[in-house]
């Protein structure tokens, strides 16, 4: 199924282009040009990523993005806006935008971010289980089951989990769970990455999942799935 994305813009010479982009990249689009559009959107459909510009119409932008995570929007919100200044970008992220892009933007740089908070929301809805220790991640409620068992992992835990989880069996480079999971400007220690890691296979395996997280040397980590019975 189509990753949803809702475009929330009322200038129709920059929607267009971003609605035609994206559906391009295989997107299943909806356009609003108001806020109260947008609200209307959000609770009654299921939608990934919104791409919400501040200077709406009939309400500011970031007044969406607040009344979107005060009535349980879980989905990633990217905001794109000519306000640039580093006190705008703040308040967008403690409103509760997952991004923030400053007008004029590249449509190149526009979907590559789309497709990095796909990724670290781990969109795509539960994940199904037919073993009784089998993992389950349900991505809407950030919450990860063993089986009928939860588990409870913490905010990073659960991010670097739900990328692994979206590739299971293959490797996924250190540098890309450090830049979607933290941030690609991090400055830290890689270390970081790798005692959120000792702790999530702690939880894990304390649970019996059968799912294994393992480190391949030098490049990065992969969610196994259970070796089958001979």
């Amino acid at each position: 199924m189509a990753h949803r994305v809702l475009v929330v813009e009322d200038e129709e010479d920059i929607a267009f282009p971003l609605v035609r982009t994206l559906e391009r990249e295989g997107y299943e689009v909806n356009w609003v040009d108001t806020g109260q559009k947008a609200l209307d959107e959000l609770g009654g459909r299921s939608v990934e990523v919104v791409i919400l510009d501040l200077g709406l119409p009939d309400m500011d932008g970031l007044d969406v993005c607040k009344q979107a995570r005060a009535t349980g929007y879980e989905g990633a919100i990217m905001i794109v806006t000519a306000r640039a200044g580093e006190l705008d970008r703040v308040v967008g992220l403690d409103y509760g935008a997952d991004d923030y892009l400053a007008k004029p933007f590249g449509l190149a740089e526009l979907q590559a971010r789309v497709r990095a908070l796909l990724r670290r929301t781990g969109a795509g809805g539960a994940q199904a289980a037919d073993d009784d220790d089998a993992l389950r991640i349900d991505v809407g409620a950030r919450r990860v089951y063993a089986g009928d068992t939860e588990v409870t992992l913490t905010g990073k835990e659960f991010d670097v989990l739900s990328i692994l989880a979206a590739n299971k069996d293959k490797v996924v480079s250190r540098g890309r769970l450090m830049a979607d999971v933290w941030d690609e400007n991090w400055y830290g220690s890689t270390k970081t990455l790798d005692v959120t890691i000792g702790r999530l296979r702690q939880k894990l395996e304390s649970v019996g999942v059968s799912e294994r997280v393992v480190a391949v040397r030098g490049v990065g980590f992969r969610l196994e799935a259970p070796a089958a019975d001979a």
